[in-house]
């Protein structure tokens, strides 16, 4: 979702109770498009970070304090020198646009007091972070914009600022259900697009949600709609728009099933009934968890790209000489046949009459009749000799294939565990540990790590459930042998997915009996970290740890195990598990 008019009143009302009245003790510019106001007020210290990147523009309260360069830049130099140590004395949004207007009072050079005015605008990449004085004259821009740039306003020096004009749209907040009902009637398009058409600052998000909650498809035409439905539409987004405004509503975030977040809102969304919905007390948090974790999928996903697709060429080759062998593997099949010709036309020499191209024997074995290929110029000794040279040469094959077929199968499987992992990963410390065994296994030549570095060591995920049992869950190969070879005892239970690349998952009994809502939660997650967490079922094996063997030589994260039971569950994460960091 992006920042729509909707979601900067929501964050608007929790910065003006927070930082209202707080002083400015540092100000930083730790990238071009960004600014970090270190506050000190009531409520103790803040750190308020806001970025006018064109891909990605953002405001919101954070505990990180990021490093600035040595010099800082012209723009921050402007704000120490004037708001440096100033008072916020007032946090607004202008109408419902995608704008935030902080006001501060400060001292000027004479030691009169005097106020000055930050705009944040937050509109793609358009996004600007603007420096006035009370009277909206510009002082400066983060960006500056010119005429030549932008004809419908200049952000320089000496210029006024204001807020450009969208032609046909309304403030949701000031409209009536009449005016709803009019301009929705009359739009003759899809329904979202007609609500975020009408109203400034609401985004596709906030319409096709007020759709859904008045039981209505967004994507439907307006011309569809019974005239009973623009009603229950405008009751929905009316009591949308304004649930922001009540002290008790919580923000959420939506997770897809490998956990990655796709969408906010400053209410609760209830449009995404299949996906997670993480409840957070307040809009800040909200856009500080989603976008630190957006960031850090797109940027493991980036990181592990010549990775995955280094994986996913072995794994192609190895499929491709496993059918290979496998097809050669079967040709030898027939070799059993020619050592019964061979044989046949040894015991009955003469019953082959000389060029003949076939010839019909009693198999004294079976004592049935066998009807044997002849070449024409050879006898029945040369011919039997040539069926027993061509099944020596296919015994010798299947012999050599028994040991290639195991290997490349063992690939096969090794590299679709190493392609799971990689599709798990979460940092660079994880995907580093899944380099290594690329190289310990002689997949990749070893990358030198620059001189000095420390790499952060990865870690398994830790669970605990409601019951207070631990989950101890791999992420990679290296530490699914580590959580079942040192850190489970014999008594403890390991998980897997069937027959499929997974994770190893152990729960800590610690001397308890396990209750059955525990084995499926145990279960669901070995489906959820799996290659088949797409499914809507899996069948998972469970069994003691003090069962579960790795064979000598085996490569890592490989097991066997002879019993076992099993559970057939829905790969998805509980909603009560709490993670551990």
């Amino acid at each position: 979702m992006a920042f729509d008019g909707v979601t900067i009143r929501a964050l608007v009302r929790q910065l003006d109770k927070e930082l209202k009245g707080a002083y400015i003790r540092k100000i930083a510019q730790p990238e071009a498009s960004e600014l970090l106001l270190t506050l000190k007020g009531s409520t103790g210290t803040k750190r308020l970070f806001m970025s006018a990147s064109a891909t990605l523009p953002l405001i919101y309260l954070t505990e990180e304090n990021k490093p600035a360069p040595m010099t800082a830049p012209n723009f921050c130099m402007l704000l120490r020198k004037h708001i440096g140590s100033g008072r916020i004395t007032d946090i607004t949004q202008p109408g419902n646009e995608r704008v935030i207007r902080i006001d501060v009072e400060h001292r000027n050079e004479l030691g009169d007091p005097a106020a000055k005015r930050l705009y944040i605008e937050i509109m793609g990449k358009h996004s600007n972070i603007v420096f006035t004085d009370e009277n909206d004259l510009i002082l400066d821009g983060i960006k500056h914009i010119s005429f030549t740039t932008s004809s419908v306003r200049e952000i320089l020096p000496g210029r006024t600022y204001f807020i450009p004009s969208q032609e046909g749209k309304t403030n949701p907040y000031e409209t009536s259900r009449e005016e709803f009902i009019s301009s929705i009637t009359g739009a003759h398009m899809k329904l979202a697009g007609a609500i975020s058409k009408s109203y400034t600052g609401i985004s596709k998000t906030t319409a096709q949600e007020a759709a859904f909650r008045a039981g209505l498809d967004g994507d439907a035409s307006t011309d569809s709609l019974a005239e009973e439905d623009i009603p229950h539409l405008w009751d929905s987004f009316f009591e949308l728009i304004h649930e922001v405004d009540n002290d008790a509503a919580s923000s959420c975030i939506i997770y897809d099933d490998k956990n990655n977040p796709v969408e906010f809102a400053p209410y609760r969304l209830t449009m995404y009934g299949d996906m997670t919905v993480a409840e957070i007390p307040s809009i800040s948090q909200t856009l500080s968890t989603y976008y630190s974790n957006k960031n850090r999928a797109q940027n493991i996903h980036q990181k592990s790209t010549d990775l995955r697709k280094l994986v996913s060429t072995l794994l192609e080759r190895a499929e491709k000489k496993l059918a290979l062998q496998q097809r050669q593997m079967a040709d030898t099949a027939k070799m059993d046949t020619l050592k019964t010709y061979g044989t046949l036309l040894q015991v009955y020499p003469h019953e082959a009459a000389p060029g003949a191209k076939e010839v019909t024997l009693t198999d004294f074995e079976t004592n049935e009749p066998v009807k044997i290929p002849l070449d024409p110029d050879k006898n029945s000794i040369d011919n039997a000799t040539a069926y027993f040279e061509r099944y020596a040469r296919l015994k010798r094959t299947k012999e050599a294939l028994n040991v290639q077929l195991a290997n490349t199968s063992s690939s096969v499987e090794h590299l679709a565990s190493i392609q799971n992992a990689l599709s798990i990963a979460e940092n660079e410390a994880d995907l580093a540990e899944i380099r290594r065994e690329l190289y310990e296994s002689g997949y990749i030549r070893k990358r030198q790590n620059k001189k000095g570095s420390r790499q952060e060591k990865s870690r398994p995920l830790h669970y605990l459930t409601g019951d207070g049992f631990h989950i101890y869950v791999g992420k990679n190969n290296f530490q699914n042998d580590e959580l079942t070879f040192k850190l489970a005892t014999g008594n403890d239970w390991w998980f897997h997915a069937k027959k499929i690349p997974g994770s190893h998952v152990i729960v800590r009994t610690e001397g308890r009996q396990l209750p059955d809502e525990v084995f499926e939660t145990c279960a669901r997650i070995a489906g959820y970290y799996s290659s088949g967490r797409m499914s809507d079922k899996l069948e998972i094996d469970y069994i003691q740890k003090k069962e579960v063997k790795k064979p000598s030589g085996a490569v890592p994260g490989y097991v066997i195990y002879y019993t076992n039971y099993s559970m057939t569950v829905p790969p998805t994460l509980p909603e009560d598990l709490q993670l551990i960091d």
